[in-house]
């Protein structure tokens, strides 16, 4: 049984990091490539009036994002299908421990801005990622 569940956890885990890359591109188009944004309950050229430096710097921001994100799923991702698969603790340890940082930081939103806009879009991958480390949490036994 625990194979399957080994099997089960790192196709999970390679789901979360393949849906973070294409999160991460996606908001990489919307930053480079669109017109227009909506931020909240306005639009970016709402929010700028106009002002392209200020529109500029907003959407370059949501770029550097973008490729943080995606070079956090590219490392996510090579982890998971190479070391985390072939069965070494270590790796266990450091998807868990990047899925809480990432996460982490997103979730402090709440408190510290008072928004719980985007919550949900970082809860869901945190908690799947969790749910796959815990249907493998029998390999930090056998070492």
């Amino acid at each position: 049984m625990s194979t399957k569940l080994r099997m089960v956890s790192w196709i999970l885990l390679t789901l979360v990091g393949g849906l973070t890359m294409f999160g991460s591109l996606a908001s990489m188009s919307v930053a480079y490539f669109q017109s227009d944004d909506q931020i909240g309950p306005i639009t970016l050229n709402e929010l700028t009036s106009e002002r392209a430096d200020v529109a500029t710097a907003i959407k370059a921001r949501r770029g550097t994002a973008a490729a943080f994100a995606a070079g956090y799923a590219v490392l996510f991702l090579l982890i998971t299908v190479i070391p985390y698969r072939r069965g070494d603790v270590w790796a266990w340890w450091a998807l868990l421990m990047g899925a809480l940082a990432a996460n982490g930081i997103i979730l402090l939103r709440a408190p510290l801005l008072g928004t719980s806009l985007g919550l949900g879009a970082a809860a869901i991958p945190a908690a799947v990622c969790v749910i796959a480390l815990l249907l493998d949490v029998g390999r930090l036994s056998s070492t």
